[in-house]
């Protein structure tokens, strides 16, 4: 195999691999963190609504009821949390096991039947170690934890990473599309008070 395609190859696996972790540490991070920064927020809101009013009001009560909810969500992945831990240590072996590779093949002459066995064994644990059910906004967390936290300069070597295709997550994209039409659904109600009458009639009637 050409020396510039196994790097490459590797370099991709490495992506792989890489951002699974943090992957997976994200999402031991937002189970074992959340609820307590979700509690102390609630308990601090709670104590100054005593003195501000705007605090008290109950669109702030129904914020802080539907945030405790959530927190109800996180809960579900208590028991298994030590398993993305343990998952994320594994995979940043592997990571750690693919750049050491890299070095190794980019220093030799060319890319032996050697190389080619660990990579092998590198992806064959790569996929044995991997969970594929995440928490909510892991992969936000992932991305920055990959991107902004990790040295990943020898990767984009050779896998360049864009910024709109691979350093924001595409749920971004999703949330921003969605708060968007609310937006433009709302200006349109606003300008158009006697939509909102007819469609109570209908609403009515029906």
């Amino acid at each position: 195999m050409d020396q510039q395609i196994a790097l490459r190859m590797i370099a991709e696996k490495a992506y792989d691999v890489g951002y699974t972790a943090k992957l997976h540490f994200s999402t031991y991070d937002i189970v074992e963190k959340a609820p307590g920064w979700i509690g102390m927020i609630s308990l601090i809101i709670g104590v100054l609504s005593l003195y501000i009013d705007v605090l008290a009001a109950k669109h702030v009560s129904a914020v802080i009821t539907v945030v405790g909810i959530c927190s109800l969500y996180i809960t579900y992945y208590s028991e298994t949390k030590g398993q993305y831990f343990q998952a994320g240590t594994t995979l940043t072996e592997l990571f750690d096991r693919l750049k050491l590779l890299h070095a190794q093949c980019r220093s030799a002459t060319g890319f032996t039947s050697a190389h080619q066995h660990e990579l092998d064994l590198i992806t064959d644990a790569f996929r044995k170690a991997c969970l594929t059910k995440h928490i909510l906004f892991s992969g936000w967390l992932a991305h920055k934890k990959f991107f902004w936290d990790q040295q990943v300069g020898w990767i984009d070597e050779f896998r360049k990473f864009s910024l709109l295709r691979d350093k924001i997550p595409f749920s971004f994209y999703a949330v921003i599309a969605a708060f968007l039409i609310a937006l433009i659904a709302m200006l349109c109600i606003n300008s158009n008070p006697d939509f909102v009458v007819t469609l109570q009639r209908i609403c009515t009637h029906e």
